[in-house]
């Protein structure tokens, strides 16, 4: 495989190994290089005002992702879930201002009251992971286990990053949301509801088939051989009936964008640069690179572990690289390096620029909230169940 490299050097030692594209990766964005220029005084200074106008009417959620003069005028940060839980402890806030992507201000707005308005400063600002999943790609996807003869002993478990429907479509169907820190929990819960882990009962994982993997096999005990992609994109998913029959996980084919880059070359490649370097990744990662790691697990999990490191150790972090940049500014005593050898943001959250928060939040004080995100009641009903049942899951 050929590596091509930019010919300026890499600006910070978080990008020990250099900038270049990797053409084996899994990826649904192109990495161009670094962000633009931060945003002109002018545009802070009434990002300030608009803020202090506001005041307690708004609450501003900022995801780790997001850019850095972003993350300044944040109220709190934190990964989507914890955000939305935010947002619906703050019921004297007229406004939620969500700057993160679609399917969390979603979230935020199944979670808050009737009388908050959730506001997406830029519409556009989606998630690969979430459009890999379809609500009627989903149903067709149901009817292939029913014909299969395997949907009553199947259970839907929908990770935190998928849309509104899909979440809808789990509480319709008994199922689970999880995220990347209790999913082994909700899985475990799922196949106690069909005979447990020793039976035959199985979980049909959606969007991110990495997550379900790495859960499955790493934390629940079962193996590779269990799991079954379902492609959405094929006849009957691409799986045989006696597949469906047989597997224990039917995992949607979707992936992280940005997560599905690391490989196990980077691994390699950052343990021979920098001595007793401890590599941590985030479980959207592929299986490989999750077996390769010495640690894994959730954005929370990865920002505590760093803040708890000891001074002078080193680092390599396969997540998203504006979390890891602020990371390494947050901890100059520590040796704190990019997993990647490609500099790659996830092109959706920096969607969310100060231009568009400043847009948002002059339009409110305005009196004219733009970019509201409302979702359908019969769907934010049921995926409300859905959530619930995970806020019902052991040790939440």
């Amino acid at each position: 495989m050929s590596v091509s490299t930019f010919s300026e050097p890499a600006p910070s030692a978080l990008l020990l190994l250099g900038r270049g594209v990797d053409l084996a990766s899994e990826r649904g964005v192109e990495c161009v290089g670094g962000l633009p220029a931060p945003s002109d005084p002018d545009l802070v200074e009434r990002a300030r005002a608009a803020r202090a106008a506001l005041g307690s009417r708004a609450f501003v959620l900022g995801h780790h992702y997001q850019r850095d003069e972003v993350i300044e005028f944040a109220d709190v940060t934190g990964d989507s879930f914890k955000l939305a839980r935010e947002a619906a402890a703050r019921p004297e806030a007229e406004f939620i201002i969500f700057c993160g992507v679609h399917f969390m201000a979603e979230s935020a707005d199944i979670l808050t009251s009737d009388h908050q308005q959730v506001i997406l400063p830029d519409l556009a600002a989606g998630c690969s992971m979430a459009d890999m999943a379809a609500i009627d790609q989903v149903e067709d996807a149901w009817d292939v286990l029913v014909d299969a003869g395997v949907a009553e002993s199947t259970v839907p478990v929908t990770y935190m990053n998928s849309a509104a429907s899909i979440k809808a479509f789990t509480g319709r169907h008994g199922g689970t949301i999880c995220t990347s820190s209790n999913a082994h929990v909700a899985l475990r819960w799922a196949f106690d509801k069909v005979g447990g882990l020793g039976g035959t009962g199985k979980v049909l994982f959606m969007p991110d088939q990495h997550l379900g993997r790495n859960t499955a096999v790493q934390q629940l005990g079962l193996s590779l051989d269990d799991c079954v992609v379902f492609d959405p994109r094929k006849p009957g998913g691409g799986l045989t009936t006696e597949q469906l029959r047989d597997a224990r996980m039917i995992l949607w084919r979707g992936h992280c964008s940005v997560h599905g880059r690391f490989s196990v070359r980077n691994v390699t490649d950052i343990r021979a640069a920098v001595p007793d370097v401890t590599v941590i990744v985030h479980p959207e990662c592929q299986h490989e690179v999750v077996l390769a790691a010495d640690l894994v697990g959730s954005t929370e999990y990865i920002v505590k572990a760093l803040d708890a490191a000891e001074p002078g150790s080193s680092w390599a972090v396969g997540t998203e690289l504006n979390l890891v940049r602020r990371l390494a500014a947050a901890h100059p005593d520590k040796n704190i390096h990019y997993l990647d050898s490609t500099v790659c943001f996830c092109s959706t959250m920096n969607r969310i620029d100060l231009p568009h928060l400043v847009w948002a939040m002059e339009s409110l004080v305005a009196g004219r909230p733009v970019n509201r995100i409302v979702v359908d009641a019969d769907d934010a009903h049921w995926a409300r169940v859905a959530l619930d049942q995970m806020l019902a899951l052991p040790g939440y």
